[in-house]
């Protein structure tokens, strides 16, 4: 089914290698181990910490995710037997069966081997029959949060935090430390398209990881330095309110003697340790003479000149964060910002997926906020393309219930717009009802001016609709934390073979019956 919301007019509806780094990445660190004996800090500590997990059978439910798949093999280094299940195929595990774990698709109450202490992510459902069947037979349940934190302690830890950026902060940080051969590990929710992994094991002494704030498990963390990229309400779940929020963020910042957080947040800290703050022409580290470009940006830092290969303002917040964790972590200014100059993004962060039959160029971005979404726009926008397309995924049915007005505002700065079905991730439908795309669809027709947004819950015709749709000189991003970007890739790899005839024809709906917006 396929849905054109106001073409013109007011809003109506018309039916219608773990491990292994690239050799690109191939100096070492040579870092002096100059720290007292017994100081988790230093690269020795980190070192000897090899086999700090020997002896332990480790099994992780869900460990398709991002976050579960990078702690199951920095696990599998630091010695543990790390076995692991999930309900489908991801992305993250052909890099796990390549290092020889194997895991199990599907769930049964017997899936944890015997004696192995069980991790679990909050997605997974206390109902779960692999977890519940480990629950019964006594086995150790650890949080994901947990493992991440008993990681975390073997070295010195830079945690990351925040409602929008923390991914990209991380990565950043991550990239500008091995680019200035410091060696870090790092465990990340986000592919290094540079590396093509989310973890590593470096012996440099300093390690980076993510610390979500969406269940609160970032507070089992004690980092040495914390940073908090913003502060807004997402998880509804969750927080109640954004004071809420706030509270826990600063209750995470508090955590770590240092702590870097964006000028505009109002965090109540305590009077020990000391905060750096960050922003656009304002805070301790200010970005000067900002210029945003085509897949890029620019500014000055302190007289330093700073070159982006991300493009957007958001992303100059990003790099701010960034590079004041490297000065933390012992890198000059100048040297982390010429480290950084060579970063190319993480996964599913703007990245290019290729260009269509048609000529239309196609990128794909995890934006699943409204602000989000319109950082992503607003960085789209450089590009001046012809037209901006936007096929939305929403996800979770809680985030889309509060926030689809906000959505549909953002989406409006698309020339066109398509909204798929919400991806429901751990929630259920019957728990939402009244709840579905439909309702961004709307919002964004009511924003949008009389430009067109489809509401198409099936992505088959979502594909069809934007394969007659787009043009060369048109810009396509696919948005959204589900899995819109089976979409993305279906329509690059549609033009680097070439379409027939027989590929436009439309799934589930005559080209006939659905107008089209004119060129």
């Amino acid at each position: 089914m396929l849905l054109l919301f106001a073409v013109c007019g007011p809003a109506t509806v018309v039916p219608g290698g773990f491990g292994l780094k690239p050799a690109s990445w191939g100096r070492r660190a040579e870092v002096a181990n100059d720290r007292e004996p017994g100081d988790r800090s230093g690269s020795l500590a980190l070192a000897m910490s090899a086999t700090a997990f020997a002896g332990r059978r480790l099994h992780f439910i869900a460990i398709g995710g991002a976050g579960m798949s990078a702690l199951a093999l920095v696990a599998r280094v630091l010695g543990a037997e790390v076995t692991g299940s999930d309900r489908a195929e991801s992305s993250y595990l052909p890099r796990l069966r390549a290092v020889g774990i194997e895991p199990v698709i599907g769930h049964s109450p017997d899936g944890a081997p015997a004696g192995a202490e069980v991790v679990r992510a909050t997605a997974v459902a206390d109902d779960n029959p692999e977890l519940a069947g480990a629950r019964d037979s006594g086995a150790r349940i650890l949080h994901r949060a947990d493992l991440l934190a008993e990681i975390a302690g073997l070295g010195r830890s830079i945690a990351v935090s925040g409602t929008h950026g923390k991914t990209t902060t991380a990565a950043m940080t991550t990239h500008a430390l091995v680019e200035a051969a410091r060696d870090p590990a790092y465990l990340i929710g986000g592919k290094l398209r540079s590396s093509g992994v989310n973890a590593a094991w470096g012996e440099g002494g300093w390690m980076v990881v993510e610390a979500d704030e969406s269940d609160r498990s970032f507070l089992k963390l004690a980092p040495d330095v914390a940073v908090v990229t913003n502060a807004e309400l997402d998880h509804h779940g969750t927080y109640r309110s954004i004071a809420e929020l706030e509270r826990a963020m600063a209750r995470f910042a508090a955590l770590a003697p240092v702590r870097i957080v964006w000028e505009r947040l109002a965090l109540e800290l305590p009077s020990g340790g000391r905060t750096v703050t960050f922003g656009l022409g304002a805070g301790d580290l200010a970005a000067e003479e900002v210029e945003l470009r085509p897949l890029g940006a620019r500014f000055r830092l302190e007289g330093v000149p700073v070159e982006l290969g991300v493009p957007g303002r958001h992303n100059v917040l990003n790099a701010l964060a960034a590079l004041a964790a490297c000065r933390e972590a012992g890198l000059e200014l100048a040297e982390a910002a010429a480290a950084l100059a060579s970063f190319a993004g993480a996964a599913r962060r703007f990245e290019p997926r290729g260009t269509t039959a048609s000529g239309a160029e196609v990128y794909d971005d995890y934006a699943h906020h409204p602000t989000e979404v319109r950082a992503t726009l607003e960085a789209a926008r450089t590009l001046e393309a012809r037209r901006l397309v936007a096929c939305f995924q929403p996800h979770l049915y809680s985030r889309t219930r509060h926030l689809a007005r906000e959505f549909g505002a953002a989406l409006a700065l698309a020339d066109l717009v398509v909204v798929l079905e919400i991806y429901p991730s751990r929630e259920r439908a019957e728990d939402y009802p009244g709840v579905s795309g439909r309702l961004v669809a709307a919002a964004t027709a009511d924003a949008a001016g009389g430009r067109a947004v489809y509401w198409t819950p099936r992505m088959a015709d979502a594909e069809a609709l934007l394969r007659r749709e787009l043009r060369a000189g048109d810009v396509l991003l696919t948005l959204g934390a589900g899995d819109v970007d089976r979409l993305a890739d279906a329509l690059a790899d549609e033009g680097r073979r070439g379409a027939s005839g027989a590929d436009l024809a439309l799934v589930g709906a005559s080209a006939a019956s659905v107008p089209g917006p004119g060129p």
